[in-house]
């Protein structure tokens, strides 16, 4: 066996003793949560720090919901395999300057089949018209979001 068929042939074993653990988790491409919402991380800096757009899913219920802006930044992954994240959506309403944002903050996982998901949870905040309607400004949930392929 020559010695560049015995590289690639030691490099490909390498490569498949390599423990999803170990795989990168990287926030850059497309993704979809599991309430049907879209996201498209477009730009990842080597600083960590992103931004791309957010377009929610007929689970929000809300058809004035247009694309919206996102950004934010991921732990170093070159530190750390499966790093954390956060990211605001600042959301654009069809005819309406009413004011929401939503916080994600979450831990981007390599499952033992190589398939990256986005554990999230997340934070909606609301204007509200007076103090005394602030209780009910915010809300709080999670999100589990897939690779789209």
């Amino acid at each position: 066996m020559g010695s560049g068929a015995f590289a690639l042939v030691l490099a490909l074993a390498l490569a498949a003793c390599v423990s999803p653990a170990e795989r990168k988790c990287l926030l850059s491409g497309s993704w979809r949560s599991d309430t049907g919402c879209r996201m498209v991380v477009s730009v990842l800096g080597e600083d960590g720090r992103f931004s791309g757009s957010y377009l929610p899913g007929p689970a929000a219920g809300d058809s004035e919901i247009l694309t919206s802006p996102l950004e934010g930044s991921q732990q170093d992954a070159g530190l750390v395999p499966q790093p954390t994240f956060s990211f605001t959506v600042h959301w654009r309403l069809q005819g309406s300057e009413a004011a929401r944002t939503t916080a994600f903050l979450g831990q981007c996982y390599v499952g033992t089949n190589g398939e990256e998901t986005l554990h999230a949870l997340w934070l909606l905040r609301e204007a509200a018209d007076s103090p005394a309607e602030d209780w009910k400004a915010t809300r709080i949930g999670t999100s589990v979001f897939t690779r789209i392929k």
